[in-house]
């Protein structure tokens, strides 16, 4: 069984070792120092059909997989999924004051449109849309139950202190987010 040690590795690095290792292997033990690393190893490890488990030990987790299903291959459609990528807790460069008013109606705009978005992500200071802004986060729990994605870069949040405050949609990761970048109708805001 091939063994990768992750500790210490920033994001996405982990989960980008072990999608290599699991190109290889079948079994594979991957050690990571933090939960949030582990979160989204698990999460890869089953998108590519590997049984998970995990154990803690202390501040590191060892995480166990063994592959059980062909990789998940994703039927391809002739309709490509809709994404938002939002970088910034304004819109546009110029008055923050009116950046900050434009976003809120931009967020609210996407409850109108047809088709609604697939996912929206946030990276940088845009995470603060799904933590502080209580307009902003309403909307978003509508478009969360029309079925939007909602994701938040994990790094973002640790970076701003808002982890803790995340209270719509989940944490992502880079490697999460290149992948939907790179399979989708990119908007960026």
């Amino acid at each position: 069984m091939k063994k990768i040690d992750a500790r210490e590795m920033d994001c996405p690095q982990p989960v980008i070792e072990t999608k290599n290792a699991l190109q290889k292997n079948s079994d594979l033990t991957v050690l990571v120092d933090n939960q949030v690393a582990a979160d989204n190893i698990a999460k890869l490890a089953k998108k590519l059909g590997c049984k998970v488990s995990r154990v803690e030990d202390g501040s590191d987790y060892k995480l166990i997989l063994k592959k059980v299903l062909e990789e998940n291959k994703e039927e391809s459609t002739s309709e490509v999924e809709k994404v938002y990528f939002i970088k910034s807790d304004k819109l546009g460069t110029g008055s923050e004051e009116l950046g900050e008013v434009l976003i809120k109606g931009f967020v609210n705009t996407l409850l109108e449109v047809e088709p609604l978005p697939a996912k929206i992500i946030f990276i940088n200071s845009g995470v603060k849309l799904a933590t502080l802004n209580y307009e902003i986060k309403r909307n978003l729990h509508k478009l969360e139950e029309e079925g939007v994605d909602i994701l938040s870069c994990g790094t973002c949040l640790e970076y701003y202190e808002l982890k803790d405050k995340l209270e719509v949609g989940r944490i992502s990761n880079m490697y999460d987010i290149v992948d939907i970048l790179n399979h989708a109708d990119v908007v960026v805001v």
